[in-house]
């Protein structure tokens, strides 16, 4: 592994519209080669860090670092137009501030009130039963690296709670993606970075994070070992991995009805069935057997309540002869020491 490359503390990444201050000395690798990049201290967001192997650079653009190699933009292209056209359709985000920071406790649009419930109690209990067990072991904070970071609200609650996330996610957009970051920044002592990346190729150094979550983005993996093993590659020892909000089912079947049904749904609704990218979608007690001996951890499942009427379903489906319901756990994966 070639050195470490640092940005320093303090150095300030900063835009028009947002700005990211480093709170935490973060290690770059290159996305396309994986070798170290160097970094100019100051960092300067007009001309920002470059692979001395490969040439390519990093460069910011309304706070956001791109790191997304230029061989995969065309990959996502089409990913990212039907992702935010489905998102758009069903009316995510809102022009102010208040919106965002009010997240995941309540939708202030009141169009997707339901999932934002489901997120509200999932984090509740991330907060109330993992975080502080995570917190006893560090005391310090935590380095967290969210992927799949959507509009940022986890990492706003993480850096609130005294951590230091980093958000990662392919969406640019200001409504549902990264440039949604700043209504969070101006409201932080120690804004967090944010990086355009895809969770296979994480533009990080290795063994710098304490913890990678997940929040209801595992599940849009192409290959689930590649992106657990490099979530892995990013971790220090003992240091953890959480996946929350994706879908579980028992049974492999009622995965693959869910995954045949959702499709349909897709085309009827907005004219395409949503598989331009083949997202593995669900998680099955064999999946996960799999991943933890492929990437070395142990699981431990954690089950928050999110009402009775919710734990009635399986039973109601199976009253009605439907496939086994989605259950939404919260899978928490510890690294072993090495």
């Amino acid at each position: 592994m070639s050195p470490t490359t640092v940005l320093h503390n303090g150095s300030s990444l900063r835009s028009s519209s947002s700005h990211a201050g480093m709170s935490m000395g973060l290690g770059l690798q290159c996305p396309v080669c994986g070798c170290a990049v160097d970094v100019l201290h100051p960092l300067d967001p007009a001309a920002g860090p470059s692979c001395t192997a490969c040439g390519f650079a990093f460069h910011c653009v309304q706070g956001v670092w791109r790191a997304l190699a230029p061989s995969r933009e065309e990959r996502f292209q089409q990913f990212i137009h039907e992702y935010q056209t489905v998102r758009a359709k069903e009316g995510r985000g809102a022009s102010g501030c208040h919106y965002y920071l009010a997240l995941p406790h309540k939708d202030m649009t009141g169009r997707n009130s339901w999932q934002w419930k489901i997120r509200a109690r999932s984090f509740r209990y991330l907060e109330r039963r993992v975080l502080p067990r995570l917190e006893r072991e560090k005391p310090e904070a935590l380095n967290i690296l969210d992927v799949g970071a959507g509009n940022c609200w986890l990492c706003y609650r993480l850096a609130l709670r005294g951590h230091r996330p980093v958000a990662v996610d392919l969406l640019l957009n200001d409504r549902d993606g990264l440039g949604a970051a700043r209504h969070y920044l101006l409201n932080l002592s120690n804004p967090f970075p944010c990086f355009q990346a895809e969770m296979d190729r994480l533009p990080f150094a290795s063994r710098q994070f304490d913890l990678v979550v997940f929040n209801a983005s595992f599940h849009y993996s192409e290959n689930y070992a590649l992106t657990l093993r490099e979530a892995v590659r990013c971790l220090r020892r003992l240091g953890h991995v959480l996946i929350l909000d994706s879908p579980f089912y028992f049974h492999e079947a009622s995965g693959r009805k869910m995954l045949a049904e959702r499709r349909a749904q897709f085309e009827s609704r907005f004219g395409f069935p949503s598989n331009s990218i083949p997202s593995q979608e669900y998680l099955t007690p064999r999946i996960l057997e799999e991943l933890a001996g492929h990437a070395g951890l142990a699981w431990e499942v954690f089950k928050p309540w999110y009402g009775l009427g919710w734990a009635l379903r399986p039973v109601k489906a199976w009253l009605l002869r439907r496939r086994e319901p989605a259950k939404f756990y919260v899978f928490g994966g510890a690294l072993a020491a090495s």
